[in-house]
């Protein structure tokens, strides 16, 4: 049987309960090499196979092979594995595959949520998340999909913002988002949410460029209604509090 088990932001205490006994009780643990080290703590004699970026089908081929073998295989995900992580590839290989081994995921904190705990209350009302890495996704397929954002003056959650590769991504991003909201949009800039080395910006979406920018921030721009106060980032819900 394969886990796939998501591991959160990074924080061994954002690991839910069925997480933590999943890759106890695993007998092989598979991943990333980064997400391997976050979770290293937890391991005792389990196996263990990692690999680098850019690596996730091999790693998922991994896995099943190690279940077909009879394993008890966690195959780890930062974040939640639903959401830009290994859930999708490892359903997609085992039906390809024919065979029968069976899947269970278990849910976790994104960095979103992460980086949004730590900013206030940024996520509570409608939102949309998008990735700026155009290694899966056509750029312009997601210059449509921010169009689409700030149409509907979604909150924003920006993943994966900028890169050596595609340093000018996120500048893209903001014209985008500046043709529909306000230069005065609330932003948070979360590096590293609920890591030892977390850095918290709070900006706003004409100056959210001016700041440092890198693969580990989580970019959440607000809506029309979302202000910043004493520090923290909020949205209103709409609750009448008369």
């Amino acid at each position: 049987m394969i886990h796939v088990v998501s591991t959160g932001p990074g924080d061994l205490n954002c690991l839910s309960y069925e997480a933590v006994k999943a890759i106890e009780e695993a007998t092989v643990v598979v991943g990333y090499k980064k997400y391997i080290e976050l979770i290293r703590p937890m391991l005792k004699d389990q196996k263990v196979h990692f690999n680098g970026m850019k690596k996730e089908v091999e790693r998922c081929r991994k896995a099943l092979q190690l279940a077909k073998e009879g394993e008890r295989v966690a195959l780890v995900s930062g974040g939640d594995a639903g959401i830009y992580g290994m859930a999708g590839i490892m359903h997609e290989l085992v039906l390809e595959d024919g065979d029968e081994v069976a899947i269970q995921s278990y849910p976790g904190i994104t960095a979103a949520m992460a980086a949004a705990s730590e900013l206030g209350a940024p996520i509570v009302h409608d939102s949309v998340y998008i990735s700026l890495s155009d290694l899966l996704t056509d750029i312009e397929v997601i210059k449509k999909r921010i169009h689409a954002a700030g149409i509907g003056d979604f909150i924003t959650c920006i993943y994966n913002p900028k890169s050596k590769g595609r340093p000018y991504y996120i500048e893209m991003a903001k014209e985008i988002l500046m043709e529909y909201k306000s230069p005065e949009t609330a932003v948070g800039l979360v590096r590293n949410a609920r890591r030892d080395n977390q850095e918290i910006i709070l900006t706003d979406l004409k100056s959210m460029c001016d700041h440092t920018i890198d693969m580990s921030t989580v970019i959440i721009v607000g809506n029309k209604d979302t202000f910043i106060k004493k520090g923290k980032m909020i949205t209103p819900r709409g609750y009448d509090k008369s």
